[in-house]
């Protein structure tokens, strides 16, 4: 196992679609594999895809892939399809969509499952990102699950996000939400060369009008792509170099990334300690604690505080306790 992390960090791909995979199973090799290769890090730009369902998001990132190679980036594809529900796994239709890709050395895709994650991201995504970025990929594009108003954890994972809107999808206005609006760094109307294209745009740059962005000297672009033809990505692409520029120059890059370090951390240990918390509860030493709690002799949240017991600190005035 160890030789397969050497291989992975001497560029070996199919080490790398191996330790991917332990990464998706959250298996130790593949925790160890991120410790072992952190320090080549953060070096590649992460940029976020996300969007309605139907907007064309497998198709634009199709489109950046060739725009950035033919700049002679290499570039790593982090796709998250929907989970099987008899499997669990992906349905793998982005890799589908990219395949005129496979056989380009400097491009490499993976689709991951959400397994029922929401916020369009599958939980083990920063640690494949963390993969790929140590592989030496110039760009990593993460392509999400069609999200909804409130899906938002891409813009807490990537350094630049793309909104992909599209007209046709009825009231332009309803599906231009604030929580959604607000993650945007790049705003992009694809299938521009609709008929409805133009009162997309409109009402996109009113938004803009009304709206406060959060980093208020980055003024949003809008970009018209149509994505099977390649129309407006190059500019796309300029435009997501730019906004690396701003982010180095203005010092927010730096942030941007301690924030997502730090969301991390506690994504990671929020995960660990359930699994702690779930086998300590069926241990064989709450056995008698279980049968009273279905015998209406305790109630949940006693028998919780007893779980906790030793946990938290009781001279610890910032925790909260029953």
């Amino acid at each position: 196992m160890s030789d397969l992390i050497q291989r992975f960090l001497a560029g070996d791909r199919r080490a790398l679609a191996r330790l991917l995979s332990h990464v998706e199973n959250r298996t130790e090799l593949g925790a160890r594999a991120i410790r072992e290769s952190f320090d080549r890090t953060g070096r590649a730009h992460i940029v976020g895809i996300t969007g309605p369902p139907g907007a064309g998001k497998s198709t634009l990132t199709n489109a950046l892939i060739r725009e950035l190679r033919g700049r002679d980036r290499r570039v790593g594809v982090l796709a998250i399809d929907p989970s099987s529900a008899i499997t669990g796994g992906a349905t793998l239709g982005d890799r589908i969509r990219m395949m005129e890709n496979h056989a380009d050395e400097g491009v490499y895709i993976r689709s991951m499952a959400t397994r029922g994650q929401m916020g369009g991201l599958a939980l083990a995504a920063t640690g494949a990102i963390h993969l790929l970025d140590a592989y030496g990929f110039d760009v990593i594009l993460v392509e999400t699950v069609g999200v909804g108003q409130d899906e938002v954890d891409i813009a807490e994972t990537a350094d630049t996000t793309l909104l992909v809107q599209v007209p046709g999808l009825g009231d332009s206005i309803q599906t231009i939400k604030a929580g959604i609006m607000e993650i945007a760094d790049i705003l992009v109307v694809n299938k521009a060369d609709r008929p409805d294209a133009r009162q997309l745009v409109r009402d996109l740059r009113n938004m803009l009008l009304l709206g406060e962005t959060p980093e208020g000297d980055w003024k949003i672009p809008i970009v018209e792509t149509v994505a099977t033809e390649g129309t407006g990505i190059p500019r796309l692409v300029d435009q997501i170099d730019a906004h690396r520029a701003w982010l180095e120059e203005s010092g927010r890059h730096r942030g941007r990334i301690e924030r997502r370090l730090a969301r991390e951390v506690v994504l990671l240990a929020r995960e660990r300690f359930d699994q702690w918390i779930t086998a300590r509860l069926h241990d064989q030493a709450f056995a008698d604690a279980r049968a009273a709690l279905l015998a209406r002799q305790v109630d949940p949240g006693t028998l919780a505080d007893r779980l906790l017991d030793g946990v938290l600190d009781p001279a610890d005035t910032t925790q909260t306790r029953r």
